[in-house]
């Protein structure tokens, strides 16, 4: 998956909820989220993976499709 994919996978799940609430509940800097969004982050682990989709309330293959 392209990291502009995700970016826009992961930033239409946020919806209108903040970055920095989504990062306090995924438990990952805002500022690591932020670089993910803006498609700086080439592969992010599964872990963090993980983190964002259980945040999200998703499963890890929604943010992969």
């Amino acid at each position: 998956m392209s990291p502009k994919r995700l970016a826009t996978v992961i930033s239409k799940l946020r919806g209108r909820e903040t970055q920095e609430a989504l990062a306090k509940r995924a438990k990952v800097s805002r500022s690591y989220l932020a670089a993910i969004e803006a498609g700086h982050k080439r592969n992010p682990s599964l872990v963090i993976l993980q983190k964002l989709a259980k945040a999200l309330g998703v499963p890890v293959a929604k943010l992969l499709a």
